[in-house]
């Protein structure tokens, strides 16, 4: 039985007929029509519109912003009998009204009662599935005051003071990398000049904006060549005598860097996937090899970065990243580690060093909506050279004039909210150490889950976790002794079956509405190398304990005794 406090208690909602709103406080009491005129819009823009819009917003901030997790519990499901598809009837509408349709707290109500119970408890202990997790709830207060405030950080001009703080806080993460003293910091924390880096909105923005700068760096103007950014791909190989450029990540990496493939104009093929070893990491063999074919290769080719992983958003594995530091030294290729998962990792006092050799990255992609558990969305990217982002400065006469020091002039991105106040408050609050003792805990609780599933006959440990991510899969003990004993064509068919069962269990758990894991597919260890699905499990809320994990996995082994056996 499942504890009390589990927040994906199924619930089962009874809904009016189609023709009836939503509401549940539906009468038969006239309302008065409302109306857009001018004193109408300056009440609403200014303030509640009465006492009832007030007092319901106060009902449920207060519950938001000092029980956040007791809220969420109240309020959000997880799964329910209603499909997406009754879901997505209800949403049909595409008309907007001239007037008014409602007043405000008739509107926080509709969200609380009828969007709320639809959306997905993300911070139950038993949601393991992703990597969207809990915030603590201070990110409420502090996401609230950023909004209140609206500063726009593209321009000094919008945001004065909040740029200045943005810097300060890209430092303090550029220092957490790079290992700088004091003097550079000193020099470039707040110079005009020089920049460590950039926030942007994810992961994807930062890994794009460090190939953006890696491909400008390495078509750089020459002999008459404005650069590529000026000039495009077909000038820059021209100018540079070359027929092809590519980038090297391992099979792990993020289709973000396919993304940025195809944005930068190189194509998505010329993202090569490199192979992994039994570790899921880049197979460094692998990787000589691909750079010698490359550099020999009758159609002249360049490698302008080599991408490195702390963090597999599948596995969780680490790249040797010393070792690819060493490789691109050495082959003058741009190294760039998306950390965008494992980068606080360096906060742990006693796993930071699982990401040895970040240190020799020219550019590092972290996110904040992860590890650093901040509200949707946060990326940064930061460069150990301060002025390589020269690169793609942009401006305009309107808003970044040439000359000013705005942070938006070495962006990809436009207008920006001021996440950075939200990060610079809470290392204030949580101090390294107390987010070391979260990426602690996940690591820790990952390895107890793998020394559980080890214990159990019919459960199958795939990848083990280096960081806080593992995949496993339930393969019932007669059929782990059928596949040790068989050939290629066995092995196919019975691996197609424990697919077929892992699908459907990863479903019906889901569906239940008790807890949640997810699944992807890896390949298959010789001789088969097909496709297996696999149960994926990220553990990152501090409230998941092993206790809650054995419960998943007690439920997953019912649901195939149930279903299957």
């Amino acid at each position: 039985m499942l504890p009390a406090y589990c927040a994906f208690k199924k619930i089962k909602f009874h809904y009016d007929s189609p023709s009836k709103p939503m509401n549940k406080k539906n009468t038969m009491t006239p309302k008065k029509e409302l109306v857009a005129d001018w004193p109408a819009l300056t009440r609403t823009f200014i303030r509640p519109e009465n006492e009832a819009a007030r007092s319901t917003l106060i009902k449920y901030m207060e519950q938001i912003l000092f029980g956040l997790h007791d809220f969420l519990k109240t309020h959000v499901g997880f799964t329910e009998e209603i499909s997406l598809k009754d879901l997505a009837d209800r949403f049909t509408d595409s008309l907007i009204s001239q007037n008014p349709e409602k007043k405000l707290a008739d509107v926080i109500t509709d969200l609380i009662e009828d969007i709320a119970p639809h959306a997905v408890n993300v911070a139950s202990p038993y949601f393991v599935g992703h990597m969207t997790s809990a915030i603590p709830f201070f990110m409420v207060h502090l996401k609230t005051i950023v909004a209140a405030l609206n500063q726009n950080v593209v321009k000094i001009e919008t945001s004065k003071v909040v740029s200045v703080v943005e810097k300060r806080v890209l430092a303090k993460i550029h220092r957490l990398i790079y290992r700088k003293n004091d003097a550079f910091y000193n020099e470039h924390i707040q110079s005009t000049d020089t920049t460590l880096g950039c926030f942007t909105e994810n992961g994807t923005l930062s890994n794009l904006t460090a190939l953006w700068v890696a491909r400008n760096t390495r078509f750089s103007p020459t002999n008459g060549f404005d650069g590529v950014e000026k000039e495009g791909l077909r000038a820059a190989y021209q100018a540079y005598g070359i027929e092809r450029s590519v980038v090297l990540v391992s099979k792990r990496g993020h289709y973000s860097l396919n993304k940025a493939g195809g944005l930068l104009g190189i194509g998505n093929q010329n993202i090569v996937a490199v192979d992994v070893d039994e570790k899921n990491r880049i197979d460094l063999i692998a990787l000589e090899k691909t750079i010698k074919a490359l550099t020999k290769s009758p159609e002249k080719t360049a490698i302008w970065a080599i991408v490195g992983i702390a963090g597999t958003t599948e596995t969780g594995s680490v790249d040797p990243l010393s070792k690819l530091g060493e490789i691109c030294d050495r082959n003058r290729i741009h190294f760039h580690v998306d950390a965008a998962w494992g980068g606080p990792t360096l906060m742990s006092e006693k796993y930071s060093h699982l990401l040895s050799g970040i240190e020799l990255a020219d550019s590092v992609t972290i996110d904040g909506h992860k590890q650093f558990y901040m509200p949707m969305s946060c990326g940064m990217v930061y460069f150990k050279d301060p002025t390589i982002m020269d690169n793609v400065i942009y401006h305009a006469n309107y808003v970044n004039r040439p000359g000013s020091v705005d942070l938006g002039i070495k962006s990809p991105s436009g207008s920006r909210e001021a996440n950075s106040l939200i990060l610079d408050s809470a290392l204030k609050i949580m101090g390294s150490r107390g987010y070391g003792l979260l990426i602690d805990h996940g690591i820790e609780t990952a390895r107890k889950f793998a020394d559980e599933i080890d214990k159990r006959p019919d459960l199958q440990i795939i990848t083990p976790p280096e960081l806080n991510i593992l995949t496993y899969r339930l393969c019932p003990f007669d059929l782990q002794e059928k596949l040790a004993g068989s050939d290629a064509e066995q092995a196919f068919s019975i691996n197609e079956k424990l697919n077929d069962i892992n699908r459907r269990i990863q479903r019906l758990q889901r569906e239940a509405g008790n807890s949640f894991v997810s699944r992807t597919t890896l390949k298959a260890k010789h001789p088969t190398e097909q496709d297996i699905v696999v149960l994926r499990v990220v553990i990152m809320n501090p409230m998941t304990t092993i206790e809650i994990l054995r419960e998943i996995i007690d439920e997953q082994e019912n649901i195939y005794k149930n279903t299957f056996a």
